[in-house]
């Protein structure tokens, strides 16, 4: 069991409509860049990036460089908090 503050640190990471449509499309598109995330959320690449940056430091996304391109995928976290979600 994770304590309060580790528990706080996951939630407030994905208290927002932007972070939890990046997790959802990130669970769907493994591997996914934050080009293409803004595009298919049809969002400003600067506010996706800046959601993304978020969710990687709250533990629920890891990101993988290739080359210029920065590939992102759910983390064990990121994927119980999507099994999490889903149940509501």
């Amino acid at each position: 069991m994770k304590t309060p503050k580790q528990l706080e640190r996951y939630f407030k990471g994905a208290a927002n409509h932007w972070r939890i449509a990046i997790l959802d499309i990130v669970q769907r598109h493994e591997g996914i860049t934050v080009e293409e995330i803004s595009r298919r959320l049809d969002g400003n690449f600067k506010t996706i990036s800046q959601h993304t940056r978020s969710l990687v430091h709250a533990g629920l996304l890891n990101k993988k460089y290739r080359g210029r391109e920065v590939m992102h995928s759910l983390s064990p976290y990121g994927k119980a908090f999507i099994t999490f979600m889903k149940t509501f």
